[in-house]
């Protein structure tokens, strides 16, 4: 769980909070530049190169189930004005001509085309959402493991009720304009074809009246889906807030209700279920006009054919059977042209998750392997440091020229007041990020020239803000290595002073510990960490604040916990009670990025510099 600590942040190994990047609310109407004032550091990308991003690397792999529900459509579509051409014989030879043998082959071919048309829309139906939702299946593990893989510079700017949007409505958004663009685009307009044409083969001239009306539609539908585009993606965000703003509600309840801030937490949540309200009722209206636009259109193109067919039937210039398989066709148009025309609001639904989704996927590293890298080899475990200097944001530092050693075996100890740089300087080992200038050296081998796996193999992290996951006891201890056998498990567990009370509980090891490990209380959640970091049996150890959190019985008993963990490897340990390191090998004081004192606990007392205030103003806290 990352949680910040003024000039930077630890995050424990086992707890990863997934966070997104912010995004736009607002977006253009090509969707091609972005709006003045947009966040910076998003990729913009137009209509044409997102659905050819959607086509290549989400649709084309699934082209063998594609083919068979085009087929299906193909079929579906083609059975609307064979119906409708049937109607002409239905006029002509049963109801004018009276023909008893029409009476019963026209009824037959009804049913025959009626079924056949029912199981292609039936395989098609269910092979369009088989491969919508395989899509959402994949973009949703795409996304999650290309977040996984991100570094700690990408958390430290996102947030995680967005990216749970794009996991979630974002993905189900693009599932709904892929199955119905592809329906539309091959049945509808299929459907939509056919009919036309067979409109055109009874009478030119009636189906000139009808081609030339709806087209008029055009205009004003590209003009909503626009709108509709820009609507969505301002809902997404406020969807992402929201998110955001219930999971650090429903995860700080106790610190809302302690400070009575329950109407407070109402109103921010009420404030932005009510933007949504109004962007969901914009969006409603939008999407709405379509439908008195078509039934205009379809209302005019009826009346028209009417009027004139009729008054060509009736002055003998046309044939009433020719006239009804026409107007059936007309008929059978109006609801794949309606269709046709939605399609464009769903289409840039979708096309504005599909952008908020990508530029997520977009996002790079900025810690990455260089070409050739190799695994590390850990012979004593000495880390150094050689002027290292490093800045979260350009122009700030928070390290300015760090230099100092962790001999193998040792334990070293960094403290200093707030934001001077001591979580900064753990999070460079383990390479969470990389150092601006200088070198980290483990055996004098260069953390940038090793592969992260093989560096973070070697390490082990325990800090104060421990997070476990909902799973069992047994589970949360060998996170991280999950080839652990129970007795090495039970042993951890033992050297971390946590066996007894785990045996104690009604199901042991098997006991689950709730989200974020509600269920045991702190110092039993820190002991089953530091069980984690045995398991691990990494030959460096990094210790952020690990029993900061504690109260004074449990922390000695973390203590006893850690001094079992720290026996034969190479510590770096951080505290803000200066009497926990007293035993270090060797304290580094640090202040504003450099170290400003360095030596044992009674030497830097003896110095009478920035260790000693701080020692005797805790000394005094403590004993006052």
């Amino acid at each position: 769980m990352i949680g910040f600590f003024g000039e930077g942040f630890s995050i424990d190994f086992a707890s990863y909070t997934y966070l997104s990047k912010k995004v736009v609310t607002d977006m253009p109407d090509n969707g091609s530049e972005p709006p003045e004032g947009s966040e910076p550091g998003i990729a913009y990308h137009g209509t044409g190169e997102l659905v050819l991003r959607l086509v290549r690397g989400y649709l084309l792999p699934y082209k063998l189930k594609l083919t068979g529900a085009v087929v299906c459509m193909v079929l579906a579509a083609a059975s609307q004005p064979l119906l409708a051409w049937l109607m002409e014989p239905v006029v002509r030879d049963i109801f004018i001509n009276r023909d008893e043998t029409m009476l019963v082959l026209v009824p037959l071919a009804i049913m025959f085309i009626m079924v056949i048309g029912g199981g292609a829309n039936f395989g098609q139906s269910v092979l369009m959402n088989w491969v919508g939702l395989r899509i959402v299946a994949d973009l949703q593990a795409r996304t999650f493991s290309h977040v996984l893989g991100l570094d700690l510079a990408f958390f430290r700017r996102a947030s995680t009720g967005k990216l749970i949007a794009n996991l979630t409505s974002d993905s189900y958004l693009i599932r709904q304009a892929t199955s119905s663009t592809l329906t539309s685009l091959v049945k509808d307009l299929l459907t939509v074809v056919f009919l036309v044409m067979l409109m055109f083969y009874e009478n030119w001239r009636l189906a000139l009246v009808v081609f030339f009306v709806f087209p008029l539609a055009a205009w004003p539908i590209s003009i909503l889906g626009q709108r509709m585009r820009r609507v969505v993606a301002t809902t997404q965000g406020e969807i992402g807030a929201l998110t955001n703003l219930l999971a650090e509600t429903f995860q700080g309840v106790r610190h809302v209700k302690a400070y009575s801030m329950e109407a407070h937490e109402a109103q921010r949540a009420e404030k932005i279920i009510d933007n949504l309200f109004i962007l969901y009722m914009r969006a409603t209206r939008t999407r709405a006009l379509t439908t008195p636009m078509m039934e205009a259109l379809g209302g005019l193109a009826i009346a028209v054919v009417i009027w004139y067919g009729g008054s060509q039937v009736i002055a003998g210039e046309a044939d009433p059977g020719a006239f009804f398989a026409l107007f059936t066709a007309l008929l059978l148009a109006y609801r794949p042209i309606r269709s046709i025309a939605n399609l464009n609001s769903t289409l840039q639904e979708g096309l504005a998750a599909a952008q908020r989704v990508f530029s997520v996927l977009d996002e790079t590293n900025q810690v990455i392997e260089v070409d050739g890298a190799r695994a590390l080899k850990v012979r004593d475990g000495t880390v150094s440091f050689n002027d290292v200097k490093f800045g979260y944001a350009p122009g700030v530092r928070a390290l300015r020229g760090i230099t100092l050693e962790v001999l193998a075996g040792q334990t070293v100890a960094l403290v200093g007041p707030s934001g001077a740089g001591k979580s900064t300087l753990l999070n460079l080992i383990p390479r969470f990020y990389d150092v601006e200038m200088g070198r980290i050296c483990i055996d004098s081998q260069d953390i940038r020239s090793v592969t992260i796996a093989s560096l973070r193999s070697a390490i082990a992290l325990v800090s104060q803000d421990v997070v476990l996951f909902d799973d069992t006891i047994k589970a949360n201890i060998a996170y991280g290595r999950a080839s652990a056998t129970e007795a090495e498990i039970i042993e951890a567990a033992r050297s971390a002073a946590a066996h007894s009370f785990v045996t104690r509980l009604p199901l042991g090891y098997e006991t689950v510990v709730g989200e974020r490990g509600t269920r045991l209380s702190g110092g039993e959640r820190q002991r089953i960490a530091i069980a984690r970091a045995l398991l691990k049996d990494a030959p460096i150890l990094l210790l952020d604040e690990a029993t900061a959190s504690l109260d004074a019985e449990s922390e000695r008993e973390i203590q006893d916990a850690l001094s079992t963990l720290k026996k034969g490897r190479t510590t770096l340990v951080i505290a803000h009670r200066l009497a926990t390191v007293r035993s270090a090998d060797r304290i580094y004081v640090l202040d504003d990025g450099k170290v400003v004192e360095n030596g044992s606990h009674l030497e830097l007392v003896a110095l009478e510099g920035l260790y000693r205030r701080l020692y005797a103003l805790q000394f005094e806290q403590y004993s006052g």
